[in-house]
């Protein structure tokens, strides 16, 4: 008699949190700046932090944010174009020690999935991709290690602690169709790297393979990439989607997976509404 097994851990949320647009909209009006991810943590379970990607930020600034959100809040990071679209994944060592050492491990239990945003011009290259996972960091305490070696950059501000030795995840954003190769998704699912299911409105390919124990989605728009609301019908697909993942019924393996969902229609301050709308379709509360 088989035993059917429970589905994953679905989270939706929003990539970033300091918007104008929102302000007096999903912000209630008069709402402080500084208070707005503490409103982010009482409607969503989960956020994607993009300054990250810009720059490296402050242990001192992962602790505040931390902080501010319940203890069951997760965020996913993202990582440093500075390992990917300006060191294009090569030689990357001495970047990956200073991201590690930047302050994201002060985040502890509340990590989640460490995402790596590709350039479009970003082919797929079997030798750079192999060279780049393997380098990745596999737990916490491997990331540890790895942040010891970090520059003079990071002298007088580097995180060198960690609660417990905790996995790692990791995904992958490319905007090459070249990613599609059997040898690119062999390749992700033998380093447990997710491949984002990314909707760009059309300007990007949009990647569907499970190529780790958990999924990944981000939505920056269907119609106009960053700037268009979802339709009722848009985010139903979406919905049916993130629910076969988490089931297991829309894997070729058909195990259920930890699902990670992020608006990024911001510009327009579209973002957050049609998360809360999706994370309603999901639950079966917006039926």
């Amino acid at each position: 008699m088989s035993t059917r097994r429970a589905p994953g851990r679905v989270r939706i949320g929003v990539s970033g949190w300091r918007y104008a647009r929102w302000r007096g909209d999903f912000y209630p009006k008069g709402l402080p700046q500084r208070r707005e991810l503490e409103h982010i943590g009482t409607r969503f379970d989960t956020v994607e932090l993009n300054g990250s990607f810009y720059s490296l930020q402050r242990p001192e600034s992962y602790q505040r944010w931390r902080a501010s959100v319940p203890p069951d809040f997760v965020f996913s990071v993202k990582g440093s174009r500075y390992v990917t679209h300006m060191l294009r994944l090569t030689h990357v060592e001495q970047a990956l020690s200073n991201f590690f050492a930047s302050g994201l491990l002060a985040l502890g239990t509340q990590l989640g999935p460490i995402l790596w945003q590709l350039p479009a011009r970003q082919a797929f290259d079997a030798t750079t991709m192999e060279t780049f996972l393997r380098g990745l960091p596999r737990t916490t305490g491997e990331a540890l290690e790895l942040a010891r070696r970090h520059d003079g950059r990071l002298r007088d501000r580097a995180w060198l602690d960690i609660e417990a030795d905790l996995p790692l995840q990791y995904a992958i954003e490319p905007r090459s169709a070249t990613f599609a190769a059997e040898e690119s998704l062999r390749m992700l699912q033998a380093h447990g790297v997710a491949l984002v299911a990314a909707d760009t409105a059309g300007t990007w390919p949009r990647f569907d393979a499970l190529t780790a124990d958990f999924a990944y989605a981000r939505l920056h728009g269907a119609k106009m990439l960053y700037h268009s609301a979802y339709t009722a019908a848009e985010l139903e697909e979406w919905a049916e989607a993130v629910r076969s993942w988490a089931d297991g019924s829309g894997a070729g393996d058909g195990r259920p997976r930890d699902v990670y969902v992020y608006f990024d229609n911001d510009a327009r301050g579209h973002a957050p509404h049609d998360a809360l709308a999706l994370a309603a379709l999901v639950d079966g509360s917006g039926t």
